[in-house]
């Protein structure tokens, strides 16, 4: 559900329909941004001139108007919750940042990212060692390795397994003044599985999510899976084998990122629907000797007990192997109301399965 929760609340000017026109936009809001690390002291928030809305004030007395999401880590920083502020009169709320940044703060350094395209933005207000992974390098790095994400391999996914014109309204190539999430597939070149359920052969689509914040809302994210297809409300049906990988923003975050992840993103563009195909057959006939005891290692009891109930329900028999650990666990997770919940049970699934390797 996660790329379908993107796909329903993204307004029109952050969605795109190829990774080239992404990547254009990113690089225009990069070119037009500036980081810098200064005291906490020196930030002072002021009354807009009309007073709606506020202006952020560093060292150089220019202000900034702050994005929904800068005023809320402003917030943070004053000790005052960004909800209340911004219930209040301009004047007031900028009273009481300015006493929490400094009066009851003790000085400490901020690292700030300003926008400025004829309008001054106040995009971020992190720390001083926030290791920033910039979008339009993100995007950069797909389009080296599997092109504009609409006529190649890997590309924006169907709609039932069947090719689609990508369009505003089906895109899965999302950015916004926060965040950015990308879901790429590849349907084309199918895994086949024997068995795959119900005594009965079927094949699976390779895909993965990729997400990053500049401004310090999330991690930076590589997921990757396999999936029968998805439909035009963009969930992601039966999906198998989730592994994932995230970077924090610290200090080396962009070293990482360049010495890790680009590597990473090459290896699965190019790997071979043969390899894992092998995989997926090694997992579907290595023997649990005792699933119990299995399963037990890493669920509580009664998760234990429903995961199991699971797989009898879907596939009609107990679980024998690691494939069909790997099924139930995933299928299990399906049924979590929280998002957060769902992934971690589906990352175990994913390790379930790599234990096959």
């Amino acid at each position: 559900m996660q790329c379908h929760h993107q796909w329903a609340t993204r307004p029109a000017d952050e969605r795109f329909t190829s990774l080239t026109e992404m990547h254009g936009a990113l690089t225009a809001i990069r070119e037009r941004s500036r980081a810098t690390v200064v005291p906490s002291k020196s930030i002072k928030a002021m009354p807009a001139p009309d007073n709606k809305g506020l202006l952020i004030e560093g060292p150089t007395g220019r202000g900034y108007a702050p994005t929904h999401w800068a005023f809320g880590q402003l917030a943070t920083l004053g000790g005052a919750p960004g909800g209340y502020l911004r219930e209040l009169p301009s004047p007031l709320a900028a009273d009481c940042i300015n006493y929490g940044l400094q009066v009851a703060r003790d000085v400490s350094d901020v690292g700030v990212l300003v926008y400025d395209n004829g309008e001054p933005i106040f995009r971020a207000a992190t720390g001083p060692q926030y290791g920033r992974i910039w979008n339009a390098d993100i995007v950069r790095a797909l389009i080296e390795r599997i092109g504009d994400g609409v006529t190649g391999r890997w590309k924006v996914p169907g709609e039932w397994g069947k090719a689609v014109q990508v369009t505003k309204e089906n895109t899965t190539l999302y950015a916004s003044d926060r965040d950015m999430f990308i879901f790429l597939a590849d349907e084309e070149n199918r895994v086949e599985l024997p068995n795959r359920r119900d005594g009965k052969t079927g094949s699976l689509a390779r895909g993965f999510f990729t997400w990053n914040s500049e401004v310090g809302k999330s991690t930076y994210g590589l997921a990757s899976f396999l999936f029968d297809f998805v439909c035009g409300n963009r969930i992601v049906w039966g999906a198998e084998g989730f592994t994932e990988f995230k970077i924090r923003h610290t200090s080396g975050a962009p070293e990482r990122f360049i010495e890790e992840v680009k590597p990473a993103l090459l290896a699965y563009a190019n790997s071979s629907a043969h390899n894992l195909t092998n995989l997926l057959a090694e997992a579907q006939k290595k023997k649990i000797p005792d699933v119990d005891a299995f399963l037990a290692s890493r669920f509580s009891k009664r998760m234990v007990e429903t995961i199991k109930a699971t797989h009898v329900a879907e596939e009609a028999r107990p679980i024998e192997t690691l494939w069909d650990a790997s099924t139930a666990v995933t299928a299990y997770a399906r049924g979590l109301p929280h998002q957060d919940a769902r992934v971690d049970m589906e990352r175990e699934g994913g390790r379930i399965l790599e234990m096959a390797a």
